[in-house]
């Protein structure tokens, strides 16, 4: 017979789309025997390394896409970061040329 903890561990388990097949088994064998009450220790071991062999990859995939997109944000951040400074410059450029005319402007207007 499967504890309350176990057995709360395999309704929290059945709550992930699980697709890999040994995992997908062992967590249906082992709800029908809960259900049943047929549950031993040697069912709910079996069982426990199965979770703990899924979560595990599971867990490791996770990270390495947590990873991944930090990276990605990094280079998105030093992306923004390159474009603020170039708008920026473009912005000075702008000014400068500006000023130009302007003077330019003003003294074309001054001459007869």
């Amino acid at each position: 017979m499967a504890d309350e903890r176990i057995a709360a561990l395999a309704a929290r388990v059945g709550e992930f789309h699980i697709t890999d097949r040994a995992m997908r088994r062992a967590q249906d064998d082992f709800e029908r025997e809960i259900a049943s009450g047929s549950g031993d220790a040697t069912s709910q071991r079996r069982y426990l390394r199965a979770v703990r062999a899924y979560f595990d990859s599971f867990a490791r995939e996770a990270r390495g896409h947590l990873r991944d997109v930090d990276r990605r944000l990094v280079d998105l951040h030093q992306v923004q970061f390159n474009l603020t400074a170039e708008r920026g410059v473009a912005v000075k450029r702008i000014e400068a040329a500006e000023g130009v005319l302007g003077q330019a402007t003003q003294l074309i207007e001054e001459r007869p």
